[in-house]
């Protein structure tokens, strides 16, 4: 028999798809479908792109990560998730330099200036992988949340959320994306609001609780946080649908949208991070975030909870089919620029997404912190090259590039259990102290490399 939560949620989802579908414009143009341009050739504005910003990120996985970690590791993990949202402000100053000062139109030419078919094609490999696991987290999250709501409906209804979710990012393209992002948002929003509300009113709620839930200044929280200040200045290059969202607009209007997008989406994770930390307060023996929410804030909540965890993974889905239409197609340059050839994109990459949720790992963070630390090869790019316009030898970027890379196997093998290396050398035992010694190493051998490897001359500006 259904679950009493089951049935309301499908029903709600099924609106928002609809809705989705009914406003989403078929679009026939390659501007439109990529750039996200209107008919006449216009770029959105700075709401729209402000919203699109901020529901892309506030993706159904960092809504869910941003709880746990507050739930396990209370304040201090909250706010080492939101502290990833400083890749707006990161973002804008690498958007900035590489469209306004070098004149570049994507990443990918920009590399390729510098490093050649390595540059292009390292950075084109690792963001086909982001772009997979995006599709597999949310459509994972969808998963956990209709396993949670009863019904015995998961599998059907990741299928179902992939499926009409790709049907209206094939009809409009990027600017289909933008549009449904305003109103996907604009329903997170009021919900996440509407949550944070609930639990402010609840008689267990306790501010200095709160505040006071990471006691241990070298508990993980804390080191988690000191990794993601560290990730993040690197972190916003690897993601194309941030990226993409820089390329749209005038320098103005650009600027405007990830400032903004920068304070919105911080207050809304943390928000969520805070209600993970007030479930892990008042939680029972053995008894799961979800669940523990559910039983606080009651019935009305727990819909609300699942329907901003579906609707932030559609919003952020429709969003990473148009990236990987724009990647394959645009930037990749490997077919036609057609819009035939970016709706192919998008069904392969749906299709591969949706194969990984049945085959991957079900550690949310773990692909936040994989794909962090694979994306630190970048960090040295974006200091030397992007921001100090230096020019530097290929060999460099080779070589923190395949640093980079080792530093996110490792760390996936250790959190996997599959080896046991760094705790005999170093003794560190939990795997935020290994992920914070392995993104220093990195970090210190890709910055030595791009050092040794700077050229006299400065390129052309």
């Amino acid at each position: 028999m259904l679950d009493s939560h089951f049935t309301p949620l499908l029903g709600l989802l099924a609106v928002v798809g609809i809705l989705s579908v009914v406003i989403t414009p078929r679009v026939r143009t390659a501007d439109g479908f990529f750039r996200g341009w209107n008919d006449v050739g216009k770029a959105p504005g700075v709401l729209t792109l402000t919203f699109s910003q901020v529901t892309t990120w506030i993706f159904a996985r960092s809504l869910l990560n941003a709880g746990i970690l507050g739930y396990f590791y209370g304040i201090a993990g909250a706010l080492a998730y939101s502290a990833y949202y400083g890749s707006f402000l990161t973002g804008w100053l690498i958007i900035d330099r590489l469209r306004f000062h070098h004149g570049n139109g994507n990443i990918q030419s920009f590399l390729q200036q510098r490093f050649g078919t390595l540059g292009s094609g390292c950075f084109n490999g690792l963001v086909s992988l982001r772009l997979l696991s995006e599709v597999f987290a949310n459509l994972l999250v969808v998963g956990i949340v209709f396993e949670a709501a009863g019904g015995g409906a998961s599998t059907a209804a990741i299928i179902a959320v992939a499926g009409v979710t790709l049907l209206y990012s094939m009809t409009g393209g990027l600017r289909g994306s933008l549009r449904t992002d305003v109103l996907q948002m604009t329903l997170l929003l009021v919900l996440i609001t509407a949550l944070f509300g609930l639990m402010l009113v609840h008689p267990a709620f306790d501010t200095p609780a709160i505040l006071a839930s990471s006691p241990d200044a070298g508990g993980p929280g804390w080191i988690l946080l000191f990794v993601a200040l560290l990730q993040v200045w690197s972190y916003p290059l690897h993601d194309p649908v941030m990226m993409d969202r820089g390329f749209i607009a005038d320098q103005r209007d650009t600027r405007r949208s990830f400032l903004h997008a920068a304070w919105i989406s911080t207050l809304c994770i943390l928000a969520f991070g805070v209600l993970g930390v007030f479930a892990g307060l008042n939680a029972g023996d053995g008894e799961a975030l979800l669940d523990t929410l559910g039983r606080l804030l009651g019935t009305p909540a727990t819909l609300m909870l699942a329907a901003a965890l579906v609707i932030s993974a559609a919003s952020t889905l429709d969003s990473t089919f148009s990236s990987a239409a724009k990647l394959a197609v645009k930037d990749m340059a490997v077919v036609d620029a057609s819009t035939l050839n970016g709706r192919i994109a998008m069904l392969l990459f749906c299709l591969g997404g949706v194969g990984l949720v049945f085959v991957g790992t079900d550690d949310l963070y773990a692909a936040t912190a994989v794909s962090g630390t694979a994306s630190l090869f970048l960090a040295p790019v974006i200091l030397f090259c992007i921001l100090g316009g230096r020019e530097v030898a290929r060999w460099s970027f080779g070589v923190t590039f395949a640093v980079a890379i080792a530093g996110s196997g490792l760390y996936f093998l250790e959190n996997a259990g599959h080896v046991t290396l760094l705790t005999p050398l170093t003794g560190l035992e939990h795997k935020y102290s290994r992920l914070l010694l392995i993104t220093v190493t990195v970090l210190v051998i890709g910055m030595g490399a791009f050092g040794l490897g700077l050229r006299r001359s400065r390129p052309a500006a």
